[in-house]
């Protein structure tokens, strides 16, 4: 192709096998400590670093317009009131977080690094809010009305107009079934209770998908939607957290009717983000009609080119390269880049990324590196 296509089409082609002038080159994004030790590593202060790593590559960078958010909140309101309950002699703090659930986390940091993944921050659950039938019916679901005028920003119709004339892609995300109940109830707690109490599980879950589905409604009507991904997180290193039998009767009704409207509505894609291993759980997803993943981490056992030649173009994925590549430089970050980026190149429906968010061993100049390496391959240089 010649045309020069918008960021926006750009996406959208690249994930849906389309016709492409260049996939795009989303190398990855830092949290606060990596930034923070890139810039003891070469990255001025009071920078943009995508825009000053492109200056410095020679690569063209057009930014987008002012980017407007959607807006609209798939969370509980009202959310709980953040408290300190300890500071403990062991340099953690005890608080409840905005969720309701009883955490600990190290006194480097402070609770606002619960609200949203700001950095790489650990953390200890000691209380969930759903304990019994009692706090569900009412603690928890009466914060789950998808009528509630607060999910909604007052300029709902002006900003959905002028999203649908954006030129960059139009995206929306909320949590999956596994990963909601788990904030409510805990994730030991809730595999047991798939076992002993799976009618308030399905309950449960049956009232998910039914919050959700109201909720993006109105976006789907009045948005031209590119991408809806769902956050699931739920593999270890070797395995999904649940069996895949447990994941088709629990989870999948859900994803059957979440992908059936967003297609409806003209949505090209359904994005599924899951940590871990996810060889056993994609064949569920493409059956759901999910047709792109990430951030497939490599390190997990997952093998991007080997899923490829599994599902074909039945599943696009984002990300894949190894992070520990990347943190080592050199002839082994190269090998990994061309382990990865030209076989799924040359089927399509790949934007190559780091494998989750980029930490702080991934120094300054092998980004800088990696991604010059990956703009020669993506044809930006």
């Amino acid at each position: 192709m010649t045309e020069t296509l918008t960021p926006r089409r750009r996406y959208v082609e690249t994930l849906t096998f389309g016709d492409l002038d260049r996939v795009p080159l989303q190398p990855g994004g830092p949290r606060e400590s990596t930034l923070a030790a890139w810039h003891e590593e070469g990255l001025p202060q009071g920078v943009d670093w995508y825009p000053y790593l492109l200056e410095k590559l020679g690569i063209d960078y057009d930014p987008p317009g002012e980017q407007i958010p959607l807006g609209v909140s798939f969370k509980m309101i009202p959310r709980f009131e953040e408290e300190v309950l300890e500071h403990t002699d062991e340099g953690t703090y005890i608080v409840r977080d905005w969720m309701g659930a009883i955490t600990e986390i190290s006194d480097n940091y402070d609770y606002t690094y619960i609200r949203r993944a700001k950095d790489f921050v650990t953390r200890k659950w000691h209380k969930f809010p759903v304990e019994d039938r009692e706090d569900w019916e009412e603690k928890m679901k009466p914060r789950y009305d998808p009528e509630d005028p607060a999910r909604f920003p007052d300029d709902f119709e002006e900003r959905c107009q002028r999203l649908n004339e954006a030129d960059y892609p139009i995206t929306f995300k909320f949590n999956g079934p596994f990963w909601q109940l788990r904030e409510w109830v805990g994730f030991e707690n809730l595999c047991k209770m798939m076992v002993t109490k799976k009618e308030f599980v399905e309950e449960m879950i049956e009232f998910w998908t039914e919050f959700v589905s109201r909720t993006m409604e109105p976006i789907l009507e009045k948005v031209r939607v590119d991408n809806v991904m769902i956050g699931e997180d739920m593999a270890y290193k070797e395995h999904s957290m649940i069996s895949p039998e447990m994941a088709r009767r629990f989870l999948k009704p859900a994803y059957d009717r979440w992908v059936g409207e967003i297609k409806s509505s003209g949505c090209p894609l359904v994005d599924m983000d899951s940590d871990g291993y996810i060889g056993e759980l994609i064949p569920l997803w493409v059956e759901a009609g999910i047709n792109c993943c990430d951030p497939i981490e490599v390190a997990a056992g997952n093998d991007i080119v080997e899923y490829r030649e599994r599902f074909g173009k039945r599943m696009a994925y984002r990300g894949g390269i190894d992070k520990r590549a990347l943190a080592a430089g050199g002839e082994k970050m190269r090998e990994e880049l061309e382990r990865v980026v030209p076989p799924l190149l040359e089927t399509g429906g790949f934007i190559p990324s780091c494998d989750h968010g980029v930490p702080p061993d991934i120094s300054w100049p092998n980004f800088k590196e990696y991604t010059r390496l990956l703009a020669e391959m993506t044809g930006w240089l």
